[in-house]
């Protein structure tokens, strides 16, 4: 069966899996890109006049005494725009050229900001639409994932991938897509113009990238170890806490409330840790990345003004570098806090897709038989069951070689003591599991060759514990049928003996049971879960110790509507209290896994086996 286990270190291959989802909107993405690229070339545009205005206002170089030709090279845009404001002074003062510089900085900043905010606000669906996407996928794959993969797995820590994993992958790798998709830009567009303007200072600033690239690498793989082992433990604690809340009236009755408090501060002190670690680490990357851009600076200063000094490089080109460099170092850090937030966010997501990637196990054939009714029997065939083929030491046998004919409209009782497999006799039915050997048939149909849903849709189940949803009781009579009338209900209600204390309550049929149907007595829930199988009316019903757990009078109401729920149908009874099933037209001993005994009470009874010593022990207990 699947399972679920630590993530493995598998670089950023689960970030792009959630990059994947980013194909569905493709209009989106691109014109994100598009105003992302507008507002870097408009953010770099400002400082188009920098070197001449400088060279002019402080009187450095020859102003061209023609206007030269506009060619795309550093030299001749320069002497372009350096002839032009020139021409500009004269005719107009200087005052007028640093307010037309002034007015030119101003629209190119307005501008820049303006395509940033389209940028974003086309990127805001984007960022919604991929967690919604893939909330969806983690919901789906776990509603069709088989009961046993979640008997191996702790709820909290279910909970824990689907609330605070996806809140990490929103928060560290979804909010980082503005930065991945807009950063790169600004860097590639800076870079292009650095090396436009000097290629050799460029070159300079380029020897130290290894030294930055291996300490940040450094950081990175120390911050992804963390943030696994912290989502892993995050998981642990969410489990703790959902235990003890679940658990509540045992932790108050045999006083563990302190026990369950140092647990919790176990686990909490753990994940604490493991966090602190992690913001540590992430946190030194972005004061790094500056140390490192400031010593690419100081390289270029130093540098630079080696060569402004020996004549090698004007004053004007080498002041419009270093602006323009330093420029360049903000968007480097943020692709540094990106790429860590994507790291850390690496680990939530590979929980995430553990669940969406899951074995399905129970799968369906395409060409599947659609079942549209019961006409004759069920029958197992030489049936094996264990919860895990793949290891049969530690998992042994549950069902051992089954043999069992249920006839259409019989009742079938299936006792045994605790532990015997009953109740993975009945849930392989429904194929709530898959047999391991051996196979079962209704109507002659193996249920692996028929269609799942109309398999399910034979059966109506009422357990020992009743299943309630916080809904009111009107919806929880009709969970499972999306058209229904109040008419439909009521009735229901009064076949399961359920209409009266119904009509008592303060809403009436609009009354909302609580949390898993706690504000209502034990007995009233499993009135109102017969009802839900009333109004289902399959033709074969499963009762798993329905009445094991109420009182005498409550069970004498319940044991009335099993007895009218019953008529006519198949029905399959497994029970504790022997005297409940001593009409069933054929009742089953399981030990270990395996039918001993099987006949009628009486015939049972005459032959005095272990169904004997167990009818004996049970009326004299």
């Amino acid at each position: 069966m699947a399972s679920l286990s630590q993530p493995k270190d598998n670089g950023l291959k689960m970030i792009w899996r959630v990059f994947a989802y980013l194909r569905f909107f493709p209009r989106e993405i691109s014109l994100n890109v598009v105003f992302n690229l507008l507002a870097v070339l408009f953010n770099l545009s400002s400082f188009v006049f920098i070197v001449p205005f400088i060279e002019l206002l402080f009187g450095i170089g020859e102003v061209p005494a023609e206007q030269p030709p506009l060619a795309f090279s550093q030299k001749a845009l320069s002497a372009w725009m350096e002839w032009q404001l020139a021409n500009d002074k004269l005719h107009y003062g200087l005052w007028r050229c640093l307010a037309m510089v002034a007015a030119a900085y101003l629209s190119s900043s307005l501008l820049s900001n303006l395509f940033r905010y389209l940028a974003l606000y086309f990127l805001s669906p984007v960022r919604n639409g991929v967690i919604e996407r893939l909330r969806n996928d983690f919901y789906h794959r776990a509603t069709i994932l088989p009961i046993a993969f979640f008997k191996r797995q702790r709820s909290g820590d279910i909970l824990s991938r689907m609330s605070n994993d996806l809140v990490d992958i929103e928060w560290s790798v979804v909010c980082s897509m503005q930065s991945i998709i807009k950063d790169p830009i600004n860097v590639l567009v800076f870079s292009a113009a650095l090396i436009y303007i000097s290629p050799r200072l460029f070159l300079y600033f380029l020897l130290i990238m290894p030294v930055a690239v291996f300490l940040i690498n450094l950081i990175g793989r120390s911050l992804k170890r963390n943030a696994t082992r912290s989502q892993t433990t995050l998981g642990g604690l969410f489990a703790v806490i959902e235990e003890s809340i679940s658990n509540i009236s045992v932790v108050k009755a045999f006083r563990r409330e302190r026990l369950r408090e140092q647990r919790l501060d176990e686990v909490n002190r753990d994940y604490c840790r493991s966090m602190e670690k992690v913001v540590v680490r992430r946190e030194l990357s972005s004061p790094l990345s500056e140390v490192l851009g400031t010593i690419g600076l100081m390289a270029v200063l130093v540098l630079g003004g080696t060569a402004v000094l020996h004549g090698e490089l004007l004053p004007s080109v080498f002041i419009l570098f270093v602006i323009v460099f330093a420029r360049l170092i903000p968007p480097v850090q943020d692709l540094v806090k990106a790429y860590n937030s994507l790291l850390k966010g690496n680990a939530s997501a590979s929980r995430m897709f553990e669940v969406i990637d899951a074995d399905e196990v129970i799968t369906q054939k395409p060409d599947a038989h659609v079942l549209s009714s019961f006409d004759d029997a069920i029958e197992y065939h030489d049936v094996s069951f264990r919860y895990d083929d793949r290891d049969s030491t530690s998992n042994p046998t549950v069902l051992d070689h089954i043999d069992l004919r249920i006839p259409k409209g019989k009742t079938i009782a299936i006792v045994g003591p605790s532990g015997s497999g009953k109740s993975t006799l009945v849930d392989l039915l429904p194929r709530f599991f898959d047999v391991s050997d051996g196979h079962i048939t209704i109507d002659g149909l193996d249920l692996r060759d028929c269609d799942i849903a109309s398999l399910r849709s034979l059966f109506a189940i009422v357990s020992q514990n009743c299943i309630l949803f916080n809904d009111s009781v009107a919806a929880n009579i009709a969970f499972g049928h999306d058209h229904y009338s109040l008419d439909d209900v009521r009735q229901a209600a009064r076949v399961a003996f359920a209409d009266d204390f119904i009509s008592a309550l303060p809403q009436g049929y609009d009354t909302i049971v609580g949390d898993r149907g706690m504000l209502l007595s034990g007995g009233q829930r499993q009135r109102l879960s017969i009802a839900r199988a009333v109004l289902k009316n399959p033709p074969i019903l499963i009762l798993d110790e329905a009445t094991s757990a109420l009182d005498n009078e409550s069970e004498y109401h319940v044991q009335q509507a099993l007895d009218a729920l019953m008529k006519g149908r198949t029905t399959i009874v497994i029970a504790h209290r022997l005297s409940t099933i001593r009409n069933a037209d054929l009742i089953c001993l399981l030990h270990k896994g395996k039918i001993i005994e099987q006949g009628t009470h009486q015939q049972l009874m005459e032959a005095g086996g272990e169904y004997r010593k167990m009818v004996d022990i049970q009326t004299f207990a």
